[in-house]
């Protein structure tokens, strides 16, 4: 590690342009900036700044390590608000699946931020359930139910209906009427709560082979591929609205003995959680936003 107090007056001096300005923001004298620029440089073994004219400005090397720096330096400030009681007052942390907050929570966010404007929002996605052991969150979506965690409550939030989808013009081109027709297929696998040979078991009792696969570890891929016309993808309402809404994915068959109802998201209350007024208000906002959506909300 280079030493902390070089890196301070490197980051300071990047950003403000200056050793006199950097100076000033840490109540240091700018010979007392050079001078740790000047440990810094003999600790790299590169300069990072080259001085002419009473001016510092960053080699080509020193705009590589700013913005590697600042990175870093803001890393430690999101880490320390996450921790700082100060800064969590009026703050709501909710943790979420990739998924599902890019393609359901994040275009509705603004709503809520609307109606509390005294709340700041932070959100964050889960690619693992084990995640939730070591993340600081409010409020958890989880898809799947997740393990036992300590002192938090967990209550099943939403049911998904499962069904194929696909593009209109893959379904003439194929002649898609039935399942038995997905043979003809690309089946788009993604990482959801029904695997295609569990489906095809459960709707018709036994499986196919595909002409051809194509595997994403995002359910968003999964269904741009398939609005995209490179196969047909198991999915629901809930992440694929949009496309079924402008119809870039329509389901094949439209029978409700083709689909598959399951509970897959849970919602996750941290132990901290209890006789906050603003955790009260989203979950709130969040059952609301579930009802106006026709979706499949679960009661405990």
């Amino acid at each position: 590690m280079p030493p902390l107090k070089a890196l301070s007056a490197f980051e300071a001096a990047a950003r403000h342009g200056s050793f006199s300005r950097a100076a000033d923001e840490l109540s240091v004298t700018p010979s007392a900036i050079s001078h740790h620029i000047q440990n810094l440089e003999d600790f790299l073994g590169v300069r990072v700044f080259s001085r002419h004219a009473g001016r510092a400005v960053l080699t080509n090397a020193g705009r590589l390590y700013a913005s590697e720096i600042e990175r870093a330096f803001g890393t430690i400030i999101g880490a320390t608000r996450l921790v700082a009681p100060q800064s969590q007052r009026d703050h709501l942390f909710i943790a979420s699946g990739p998924s599902f907050a890019a393609k359901w929570l994040q275009p509705r966010i603004g709503d809520f931020i609307g109606l509390h404007r005294e709340i700041g929002i932070r959100l964050s996605t889960i690619s693992d359930l084990r995640d939730l052991e070591t993340i600081r969150f409010d409020l958890a979506i989880a898809y799947g139910r997740p393990p036992t965690l300590d002192g938090r409550q967990v209550e099943p939030l939403l049911a998904e209906r499962l069904r194929p989808l696909c593009s209109p013009q893959l379904i003439e081109q194929l002649g898609l009427r039935e399942p038995a027709d997905l043979a003809r297929a690309t089946l788009i696998h993604s990482s959801n709560a029904l695997t295609w040979t569990d489906y095809l078991r459960k709707v018709t009792g036994s499986t196919i082979k595909a002409r051809h696969e194509l595997w994403f570890d995002r359910s968003t891929m999964a269904i741009d591929a398939a609005a995209e016309g490179l196969g047909v993808v198991l999915e629901s309402e809930i992440l694929a609205a949009e496309e079924l809404a402008n119809g870039t994915l329509i389901a094949p068959f439209r029978q409700s003995k083709f689909e598959v109802e399951t509970v897959s998201y849970y919602l996750v209350r941290s132990v901290e959680t209890k006789g906050r007024s603003h955790v009260g208000a989203f979950e709130t906002w969040l059952r609301a936003k579930i009802t106006a959506a026709n979706l499949q909300a679960t009661l405990m």
